[in-house]
């Protein structure tokens, strides 16, 4: 399942990326595989989405977290 399907308030681990640049950016924001995330809200047009990791709020654009692939 990929990070960007999930609703607001549920969670998961983050298993693996599916684009290897991307990943990078990622991995240097705190998403490293294994950490767990939480979706907190969606801004009022969808995007960007809020998620919790690592201790901290971070703001992803949908297609970037449509990179994340959680379990």
């Amino acid at each position: 399942m990929k990070l960007s399907q999930l609703n607001p308030g549920e969670q998961g681990t983050i298993v693996a990326f599916t684009d290897l640049e991307m990943s990078v950016k990622l991995m240097e924001m705190g998403c490293l595989p294994g950490e767990l995330v939480e979706v907190e809200r969606f801004a009022p047009l969808g995007c960007p989405i809020a998620i919790r990791v690592a201790g901290y709020q971070l703001c992803l654009r949908k297609s970037e977290a449509a990179v994340i692939i959680i379990q």
